[in-house]
């Protein structure tokens, strides 16, 4: 018998791991542990995803004749007693990329290595793994155009198929999430599981990754993929994903859809790029990834920061924003770079703060991918915003939501209210905007202002006098 341990990789088809335990000898074991220091991380959006997605992988399995074993405890206990129980030959699992991952990863191979238990670490999660791209020294990218380069160049393997001889050992039922200790979330979560993962994909790559490139950045074209949350959980694999754009591409009507392809291609090389980051430099969870001479004098203003949370700066697209996290678990790219850069520049307030918010509440919150995010806006990541390069946040939802319909969507005090009003809120009077929308806040920066306070704090990071 060989074991597969899944983890963040909830699916059976496309799993490399899985699918070389399925060599092995004897039928496959397929595991998952609920471990309590992974949880201590955890929070209810992501743990109800992540629940949903353990029972559709259980019932996949049962359809087949076989089950999921679902365990509580320490991996590093639970595995070798799992692997002794059943005589199994070999644990199978995928690599992780963060630090606690490698911590687990390494306590676990350690335990069963003790036990004489054969371990079998796997890439799965990424095309190409870290340290398989670099430049022309042998260093790691900090740049990802070259790195995208080289990565669009690289031959990709296949999707993986499913095991076909799967053991039936169930072990516990599946908790709930009161059973974990976490409360209901207060957002409405997406479907979860293979299925949704794949409807989603489905629907994509059939019309609306032709227009990825132009409409991409409109929040309210529903351009995306949305594919975020079942990459993260691995309810589809990034095989799976990219086949499905090569075939988009072979299809594509004209030369234009061809470049949309292309374009979302090189989102799924973003991901990559910054799981590679963040492999080599694994301080940047806490530290800037670009030091300044004399450090950032972020300011910490506990009101300005829980009107950000709240969605009640005054600013409409950042609001927008702020609240279709708490909604949905989820907030669109371009919004999430405009919200990131209205903390980090217009409030001045430090990237973490930020990045420790969107952990509790994204579903598809990633380690490496929103490190990288919140750090490019901060202009401290590799690759960043340069710091003088800063978002205005009213022109951002002109350029990008013309019609305000996004706005609107999540700002429901603002239905009503004409486009033009919308995007001129921070310019109109106090009179003028509390005939127009009386129960939505004025602003609580000025932008302007803010601009200059924010040049003149990277200037003196910088160590460089600012302008008089």
């Amino acid at each position: 018998m060989q074991i597969h341990w899944h983890r963040d990789d909830l699916r059976a088809t496309d799993n490399v791991g899985l699918a070389a335990a399925a060599d092995g000898d004897g039928p496959v074991l397929p595991v998952f542990v609920f471990d309590d220091e992974i949880l201590a991380h955890g929070s209810p959006p992501r743990v109800a995803f992540m629940l949903d997605a353990l029972a559709e992988l259980r019932e996949w399995y049962r359809e087949r004749g076989g089950d999921l074993h679902v365990a509580h405890g320490d991996p590093s206990s639970v595995l070798p007693s799992l692997a002794a129980d059943h005589e199994a030959d070999a644990v199978h699992y995928n690599a992780g990329y963060s630090g606690l991952a490698s911590d687990r990863d390494r306590a676990v191979t350690a335990a069963l290595e003790d036990a004489g238990v054969a371990v079998h670490e796997h890439e799965d999660a990424l095309h190409h793994e870290p340290g398989s791209i670099r430049t022309n020294d042998g260093e790691p990218y900090s740049v990802y155009t070259y790195f995208w380069k080289k990565w669009r160049d690289r031959e990709k393997d296949a999707p993986y198929g499913p095991p076909e001889e799967i053991a039936a050992a169930p072990g516990k039922p599946l908790p709930t999430l009161a059973d974990l200790g976490f409360e209901e979330p207060d957002a409405d979560i997406e479907p979860a599981g293979m299925a949704a993962a794949r409807e989603r994909l489905d629907a994509f790559v059939d019309g609306p990754i032709y227009k990825y490139a132009e409409a991409r950045d409109d929040p309210a074209a529903g351009a995306t993929s949305r594919l975020s949350a079942h990459l993260r959980w691995g309810t589809i694999g990034p095989r799976t994903v990219y086949a499905a754009t090569e075939r988009a591409a072979d299809a594509a009507p004209d030369e234009s859809a061809a470049e949309s392809v292309e374009e979302f291609q090189g989102e799924l090389a973003w991901r990559e790029f910054y799981h590679h980051v963040l492999y080599f430099t694994p301080e940047v969870v806490t530290e800037n990834y670009r030091e300044y001479e004399e450090g950032i004098e972020w300011r910490d203003d506990p009101d300005e920061i829980a009107a950000w949370k709240a969605g009640e700066t005054g600013y409409p697209i950042v609001d927008a924003g702020m609240r279709q996290l708490r909604a949905e678990g989820f907030v669109h790219n371009r919004v999430r770079m405009i919200v990131a850069s209205f903390l980090t520049k217009d409030l001045m307030v430090d990237w973490r703060h930020g990045y420790a918010h969107f952990r509790e509440h994204l579903v598809d919150h990633d380690t490496a991918n929103d490190n990288g995010g919140w750090q490019w806006a901060a202009s401290t990541g590799t690759d960043a915003q340069p710091y003088f390069r800063i978002f205005n946040p009213m022109t951002q939802g002109e350029r990008y939501d013309p019609g305000a319909e996004y706005i609107t969507t999540y700002v429901p005090e603002l239905d009503g209210v004409p486009p033009e009003t919308i995007h001129a809120w921070t310019d109109i009077a106090p009179d003028e905007r509390d005939d127009a929308a009386p129960d939505y806040p004025d602003p609580i920066v000025d932008h302007s202002e803010r601009r200059e306070a924010a040049l003149a704090m990277f200037k003196r990071a910088r160590g460089e006098e600012p302008d008089a």
